[in-house]
């Protein structure tokens, strides 16, 4: 969220958002006070069964994953994208995981990307990356990743940001049989 540079330092794990949230809020809360109350919302509504996976998507981490390792590279704080993958059962399929927190600038920066790939041991060119939204798809093209787009209907993507994609749909089954088909050619 915000404007700016999304520069931090390595090991802050204070993101621009919580700090922009804090002062918009005028709530007077710290920045790591705001991310901790958003951040215990979120896992709470996790556990209660509000927040799903989309539909498909299940399927599509399942299948990539016995085709090739797989990675997240996440603006979410890191104990979101830990609990989401957990309370879904899909944790096991990710050879690693990375939030934007723990690189030194966020999203549309590709840091995020870049350490995706390098724990995962594969070049970035080699790397397919599926993205919603327009930060993350110019992320993972300035990482030099062929990027997928599933557009977020709620907040749609800029058309700009959608040049970028080598494919693009919203629909996660037809997301999924293309990786497939992009990862069977490429014999990873």
């Amino acid at each position: 969220m915000g404007s700016g540079t999304n520069a931090r330092r390595p090991g802050d794990e204070r993101p621009e958002w919580a700090a922009y949230l804090t002062r918009f809020c005028g709530a007077g809360d710290s920045a790591a006070g705001t991310e901790e109350v958003v951040v215990d919302g979120m896992v709470q509504a996790l556990a209660d069964g509000r927040i799903g996976l989309l539909p498909g998507a299940r399927e599509m981490i399942t299948a990539t994953a016995e085709l090739a390792p797989i990675a997240l590279a996440s603006s979410a704080p890191r104990r979101v994208i830990d609990a989401v993958l957990v309370h879904h059962g899909v944790d096991h399929h990710f050879k690693a995981t990375v939030s934007s927190a723990e690189v030194e600038r966020g999203k549309p920066s590709p840091d995020v990307y870049l350490a995706a790939a390098r724990a995962l041991g594969v070049d970035p060119e080699r790397c397919l990356a599926v993205e919603d939204s327009s930060n993350g798809l110019r992320a993972a093209a300035a990482a030099g990743m062929t990027v997928v787009a599933i557009p977020n209907p709620q907040y749609p993507p800029a058309e700009d940001a959608l040049a970028a994609a080598a494919y693009r749909s919203a629909d996660h089954h037809a997301v999924r049989d293309f990786l497939l088909s992009r990862l069977d050619t490429r014999g990873e």
